[in-house]
């Protein structure tokens, strides 16, 4: 199904006046997306560049300013409706898009691609071959490496459309009045805390969070910290029960329902991040913060590891991953991140903080 040669797509599309580009993704997911809707603004620059999300994916876009609108389609089965859905379509019609691409290549989107009227169309094979694939969307990109960093996955499909990358580039903007509210919540130099992630089985315990807080208090006896939670009543819970526990002045809770233009505002503030595989970790790679972060080996976790110097990801084995029943899933807790010990967890953040000069290892393997 794939085409050999799609070198040509660029020149051939290159006086495009109006691009969309389809990916129903989340936070993390669309974070990822960033670098290659850059890519495109450059390589079209008189284009208006739109892009169909999910709601909370519309929201990650909204963060670069340069991509003229964020289209929003609601995936909960319980919420959306089918004419919700045509609605959008018809809309998406009216806009005579002259190019559309398609990153993930998922079913859904390939349909909702080649619903959208663009002239042009082209998809990356990342999902099932099916035989109707190329009757929807006459060009695709052959599956890139999985290897490779999701974000970079998603540039190299558009180096086989003939596009010339540059430097990959993430461009989220904050605006001058997020600054200054940024500046009454968080104290500068803080660190993050991100003690949840939407999967219960990626988090680290409480206990251990709080260990570790004591034992940077003791290095650094001015430290301040902010955590922060997603607007699940779980998440809000272990929130406060982490606080109340803690019970110092130090650690300040942030306010509950930020928005993710607040979350930004609150990482750019933040001279560290430290917390599991998430969305919130993605966010603050992508504003340039160094962080710490916690990894189960699963399938393909390697792609959305943070790369570079400034990061450390203290990866575990697990050999209950994917497995239904097992203890893990049935406690909601994975005893795997549990024996990351809060001491280990110290040193490397008192080494990111500057109380030692050598630098931390990017993967730390237990």
């Amino acid at each position: 199904m794939e085409d050999a040669n799609l070198s040509g797509f660029y020149d051939q599309t290159r006086a495009a006046k109006k691009i969309l580009v389809v990916d129903l993704g989340f936070f993390g997911d669309t974070l990822q997306l960033l670098p290659a809707l850059w890519e495109i603004k450059q390589h079209y620059p008189q284009a208006e560049l739109h892009v169909l999300s999910s709601p909370l994916g519309a929201e990650v876009v909204r963060l670069a300013p340069w991509v003229e609108r964020a289209w929003s389609m609601m995936l909960d089965p319980a919420q959306r409706s089918w004419r919700e859905q045509l609605m959008i379509l018809h809309a998406l019609r009216e806009e005579r898009f002259d190019v559309a691409f398609n990153f993930g290549g998922n079913d859904r989107t390939i349909i909702m691609t080649a619903l959208s009227g663009a002239s042009w169309r082209v998809a990356h094979a990342a999902g099932r071959d099916h035989f109707w694939n190329r009757w929807l969307i006459a060009n695709w990109v052959p599956r890139q490496n999985p290897e490779l960093p999701v974000a970079e996955q998603r540039r190299q499909v558009l180096a086989c459309c003939g596009f010339n990358l540059q430097a990959p580039q993430y461009k989220i903007e904050i605006d001058a009045t997020m600054l200054d509210w940024g500046a009454q919540v968080v104290p500068e130099g803080a660190i993050h805390l991100s003690i949840n992630s939407a999967n219960p089985l990626k988090e680290w315990p409480l206990e251990h969070h709080i260990v570790l807080l004591r034992n940077l208090w003791h290095q650094f006896p001015d430290l301040q910290c902010v955590a922060s939670a997603g607007t699940k009543p779980r998440e809000k819970q272990r929130l406060q029960a982490f606080a109340e526990a803690v019970n110092d002045a130090r650690l300040k809770p942030l306010p509950e329902n930020l928005t993710l233009a607040q979350l930004a505002t609150v990482l750019t503030r933040c001279r560290l991040h430290l917390g599991p595989d998430s969305g919130v970790m993605h966010l603050a790679v992508a504003l340039g913060i160094p962080s710490v972060s916690f990894f189960r080996a699963q399938k393909g976790y390697q792609a959305w590891l943070p790369s570079g110097s400034e990061h450390s990801n203290i990866i575990v084995s697990c050999p209950c991953i994917d497995h239904a029943g097992t203890a893990c899933d049935t406690a909601q807790r994975a005893v795997c991140l549990a024996k990351i010990e809060p001491q280990q967890v110290a040193e490397i953040v008192s080494k990111r903080l500057g109380r030692q000069t050598n630098p931390s290892p990017a993967a730390i393997p237990l």
